[in-house]
């Protein structure tokens, strides 16, 4: 358009006028091209679906191109199925495809924003959103906590959220996406949740991540820790200056805080053996060893094979996260079945959100929460593009 208003002035402008005047029409209308600046805000690529053999597409405005950057002119509702070789949209086969709309679009009636591109995978369609960081977090809030807790907690969730992701894009960068919308990274569910409290939260932060000695943290947190928080290497293994643990009160008021699960023996054999443990003939558990923030550190398997040392780490993770909510737990062991009973929810690393809860509601800002959680750390931005 605007190259065609130089070309109208082409026959009253001569030589350097000419060329002045391009330069003036450039740096008025597109100055990011001649500065070569990057105006776009820092991206993120989250895959939200893994494995599903179709999906529906929907929204107002959409546009659709293939595998090979070409247009595509479809009614909605979109559906795009895996086939042997690639995918079909609307029956029409395609290597890959990309979707996006002004406002967001629908994947199986749930709201996302961004670019959304689909591909074929070893099973099932693979649904990356590429989408700005910013926004990312904005739907992020009020899946790992709730936006109506106290703004500072709020924030120093939108500051550890953005720290954790700015991280792994890093760590990611040649792979098909950054992160996992699950608890594998952090829970995503899209843009339907969003409110005014968890724009709030980011923009009051907007670009503020963890750094420690000048690179940006590994920004691990959970939701309880049931007194007192983790070091990381009695978690992974690798000692982590900032992730050594430390005490926290604050949450044990959580109502989550406190959990029992009794489960039968032959069920706990089951998923035992599924993990790989030599579990046949599962007799009894026993505890092992404690750490010095009071979890397990490993547990005593017997079975006919006789006694087996398994890690609390690994035990849990084989049980099941949600089953077995931390290391910190008690064995209570019957005939047929045992009871587990524990505090804390979560691998226990880093902040604890609960803990950051309460913290906040007595008064502590965000500031103040995230150092006492990562000790050593700094609160920076990261340069915008």
């Amino acid at each position: 358009m605007f190259y065609g208003l130089i070309d109208q002035f082409n026959g009253r402008i001569k030589g350097n006028s000419l060329r002045i005047f391009s330069i003036i029409i450039l740096l008025v209308f597109f100055p990011a091209a001649v500065l070569g600046i990057d105006m776009r805000p820092e991206t993120i690529r989250v895959a939200v679906l893994k494995g599903v053999e179709n999906l529906t597409l929907e929204g107002s405005g959409i546009l659709l191109m293939d595998g090979n950057g070409q247009p595509l002119r479809l009614d909605t509702p979109i559906q795009v199925k895996r086939t042997r070789d690639g995918i079909a949209v609307n029956n029409r086969k395609v290597g890959g495809l990309k979707a996006t709309a002004p406002a967001s679009l629908l994947v199986n009636g749930k709201g996302y924003r961004g670019v959304l591109e689909i591909l074929p995978a070893d099973r099932g369609l693979l649904v990356v959103d590429e989408l700005p960081l910013e926004d990312y977090l904005v739907g992020l809030i009020n899946c790992e906590i709730s936006s109506q807790w106290p703004i500072e907690a709020v924030k120093a969730q939108a500051v550890i959220a953005r720290s954790y992701a700015v991280y792994q894009k890093a760590a990611r960068r040649n792979a098909l996406y950054h992160l996992e919308s699950s608890v594998m990274d952090q829970v995503y569910e899209g843009s339907d949740i969003e409110d005014s409290r968890a724009i709030r939260g980011v923009r009051e932060t907007a670009g503020e991540v963890l750094t420690y000695a000048g690179a940006v943290i590994q920004a691990f947190y959970h939701s309880s820790c049931g007194g007192h928080t983790e070091a990381a290497e009695n978690v992974w293994g690798n000692a982590v200056p900032y992730l050594t643990g430390v005490d926290c009160k604050y949450c044990l008021p959580a109502p989550s805080v406190r959990w029992e699960q009794t489960i039968p023996l032959k069920k706990l054999e089951s998923l035992l053996k599924n993990a790989g443990f030599q579990a046949a003939g599962l007799r009894e558990i026993r505890p092992g060893r404690r750490n010095r923030s009071g979890r397990l550190q490993d547990l005593v398997i017997v079975s006919a094979k006789g006694r087996l040392i398994a890690s609390a780490v690994n035990f849990r993770k084989a049980v099941g996260y949600s089953t077995i909510k931390s290391t910190n737990f008690e064995i209570r062991g019957q005939a047929d079945e045992i009871t587990f009973t524990g505090i804390g929810y979560g691998h226990g690393v880093g902040l604890c959100q609960w803990g950051a809860k309460q913290r906040a509601g007595d008064g502590f800002d965000y500031r103040e929460i995230l150092s006492y959680y990562y000790p050593g750390t700094r609160l920076e931005k990261i340069p915008a593009n």
